[in-house]
């Protein structure tokens, strides 16, 4: 777990503030939901067999003796509040949510224990037209943020289908038994679709060879994925069909998709998703289609940070005020106020703890503001103030008070608010 210090937030702020933008902007809803549930809610939803509920989840036991959760993910969650809030009675919500998930595992770049995600989540609509919106979502937010992670698309079909490709592989992977790792043995009863997910080097080809889910979906399912392409092909949509990608989870079917990098060293996924029909009505609810999709924001952090940092707007102050004398101290205070009520959106840094003009206007320049305002006790007797720009060209130059929104606006290169 990790803290994330002021110079980093303004990328998050600036990375959430364009997702939040993007998604309400195409009828999506925020949806704020529990850090903590009932450990048997992601028994159910994830399946006991997958590594989060084996081994990743922070589980412990309440004063009543209930068994509570630290959420590893939003759908579960998400799908819960749906059912309980009345949410899919003769709707098609489409929702979205933000904020701290929780599991143990491994750290490594990009990854911790607590990590952040924007997920995704809309409800009662089965066609591929909802599956290719949300996949048009993403890439619009990689565009505004300047970054260019790939896309993998694969269709599971349906839990019949996988069904039948699980007995397939069983009888595979069992006659190469002596070949797996001790993850891939005890996943080839319990879940051998995540056999397909490993990274172990030394099982590559064994996987390259194994047999290949798009040649066990039904007929409905191909038709509802090549509906999916259509449409991302209509969109120019860039996309490679991975036969191999299965995802984590076990409530997901038909379409499944990754948008995935190799910028942060080993290749990985930053966005994750899919539809998953059936999870609706496994939670207690009547059956419901549903499809979403989650995006880890270290990740998307670190890529915009190391493909697009010039997008990312400055967060510095544009004014930095400096005084000195009781009087001088209650002119910038009142000067400051009427800065940020009358201008455009300025940020107005007043400083504080005292110093002499020579070591406030050092904090002023390393503050990064654009413009130094300096009052004494000359100045705040004359009603005037002394202009420094920071940055950029110009002489330094005393004013009437009254004139200084105009002049600080002229040198930010900002119209007068109307």
């Amino acid at each position: 777990m990790n803290d994330i210090l002021p110079e980093q937030t303004s990328v998050w702020q600036w990375v959430e503030g364009v997702a939040r933008e993007i998604l309400e902007g195409s009828g999506y809803g925020e949806i704020r939901l529990p850090l903590v549930e009932r450990t048997d809610l992601f028994c159910r939803a994830i399946g006991e067999v997958t590594d989060i509920v084996e081994k990743e989840m922070y589980t412990f036991d309440d004063r009543n003796g209930d068994s509570l959760s630290l959420r590893p993910e939003g759908t579960a969650g998400c799908v819960r509040a749906a059912i309980e809030r009345g949410l899919l009675h003769h709707q098609q919500p489409r929702l979205w949510y933000a904020g701290p998930m929780f599991r143990h595992e491994r750290p490594q770049k990009g990854r911790y224990r607590q990590f952040h995600q924007i997920g995704v989540e809309t409800f009662g609509m089965e066609g591929p037209d909802v599956d290719a919106e949300q996949i048009l979502l993403t890439r619009r937010l990689w565009r505004r943020l300047g970054i260019q992670p790939v896309l993998h698309l694969n269709s599971l079909g349906t839990p019949a289908c996988r069904q039948t490709y699980r007995a397939a592989l069983v009888a595979y992977f069992s006659e190469h038994a002596d070949q797996l790792d001790e993850d891939s043995q005890r996943r080839l009863q319990s879940n051998p679709l995540r056999i397909l997910d490993s990274k172990n080097p030394a099982l590559q080809s064994l996987i390259e060879a194994a047999p290949k889910l798009p040649d066990y979906i039904d007929a409905a399912s191909r038709e509802h994925f090549d509906g999916v392409c259509q449409l991302l092909d209509d969109a120019g949509v860039d996309y490679v069909l991975n036969p191999r990608l299965v995802r984590g989870l076990d409530y997901y079917s038909r379409t499944v998709f990754e948008w995935i990098t190799d910028q942060l060293g080993a290749q990985d996924a930053v966005c994750s998703g899919g539809r998953y029909d059936g999870l609706v009505e496994q939670l207690g609810g009547k059956p419901t289609p549903a499809t979403g999709f989650a995006l880890g924001l270290e990740r998307v952090v670190a890529l915009v940070e190391a493909q697009a940092p010039e997008r990312v707007p400055a967060m510095a102050p544009d004014v930095y005020l400096v005084h000195q004398g009781a009087s001088a101290q209650r002119a910038a205070f009142t000067l400051a106020e009427q800065l940020r009520d009358g201008a455009s959106a300025l940020k107005v840094v007043v400083h504080c703890g005292g110093g002499s003009f020579k070591s406030q206007l050092k904090r002023a320049d390393r503050s990064g503001a654009t413009v130094a305002l300096i009052i004494g006790e000359t100045e705040a007797a004359a009603g005037t103030v002394q202009v420094k720009p920071l940055r950029g060209q110009g002489e330094q130059q005393e004013l009437p008070a009254q004139d200084i929104s105009r002049e600080v606006l002229a040198l930010l290169g900002r119209a007068p608010a109307a």
